[in-house]
């Protein structure tokens, strides 16, 4: 069986390990079991301006942080329901991409990161031109799916 990716070859204490590459390699990497020096430093920090999780900077091990950064990103998906709903508006699309990454240090692959896309329509029924438009599309689809009976 050929394993792809960073996979312990043998048990842990074993110095030989796939590479990225999926080639065995004898450097001197940790063993996955032990956190190196940058993914004990590694900090998250969320940079929009929403009342979400990660204000401010904090440490997630590489183990955890596929599923805190999925939640935090599901946060900015909820919140965009919320605004949409609040001021008369739609959700039309959201998308969720993960960044990966691989430690220089350890060789460990983590998730590095998130975007979070959102797409909302405003309804503004004051405006001169929505009313027009509502009116226009009124005339054109009346009558569209009307059933007679004789």
């Amino acid at each position: 069986m050929m394993n792809f990716g960073i996979q312990p070859l043998g048990t842990p204490s074993q110095e030989s390990y796939y590479s990225a590459t999926g080639n065995i390699s004898n450097q001197s990497q940790k063993a996955p079991a032990e956190e190196c020096q940058t993914c004990k430093k590694r900090k998250y920090q969320d940079s929009s301006d929403e009342m979400v999780s990660f204000k401010s900077a904090a440490h997630i091990s590489p183990e955890s942080a596929g599923t805190a950064v999925r939640a935090h990103e599901q946060e900015h998906v909820r919140n965009a329901y919320a605004k949409a709903a609040n001021k008369n508006g739609k959700v039309l699309s959201t998308s969720v991409t993960l960044q990966t990454a691989i430690c220089p240090e350890c060789g460990r692959s983590y998730v590095s990161g998130g975007t979070t896309r959102t797409q909302i329509k405003y309804y503004n029924e004051e405006n001169p031109y929505q009313q027009a438009l509502k009116a226009s599309d009124h005339n054109k689809y009346s009558g569209m799916h009307a059933d007679y009976t004789v």
